[in-house]
């Protein structure tokens, strides 16, 4: 069985990102030299890897996630969140602030500091204040 190592992300002596410079078939033995962009999700940590493939395996069913990785609801939309700006998308000031806002009402219903009927009423003023 052939041992597969992952290619690092960084180089490991300044930080920066690294460039696939050379590629080979295993089955005729050709190479290509060059500098080639490596796949953008290779670029994320290894976590948000692990995360991404859960998220796909599941359909994007975030409560599935939730039990897959044994998180909350608040941590797999941070997640979300996290891989969606390591991808390069932004997302705009008024969405994240709405959303901040959420995982915080998510979180102390969470941790039982407000009531299920508190957390519905800050999340409908919540939306209606970011309108």
């Amino acid at each position: 069985m052939a041992i597969e190592y992952r290619a690092p992300r960084a180089c490991p002596v300044c930080g920066q990102p690294l460039a696939v410079t050379r590629l080979s078939c295993q089955h005729c033995h050709s190479t290509l030299e060059g500098e080639f962009a490596p796949c953008r999700f290779c670029q994320l940590r290894e976590e948000q890897q692990r995360f991404i493939e859960v998220f796909i395996k599941c359909r994007g069913n975030i409560k599935e996630v939730e039990k897959e990785l044994e998180i909350s609801y608040p941590t797999v939309r941070s997640r979300l969140d996290e891989v969606i700006i390591a991808l390069g998308y932004q997302m705009d000031k008024k969405a994240r602030q709405e959303e901040e806002e959420r995982l915080e009402i998510l979180a102390a219903l969470e941790k039982g500091e407000i009531t299920p009927q508190e957390a519905a009423k800050r999340l409908t003023r919540a939306r209606k204040s970011h309108r």
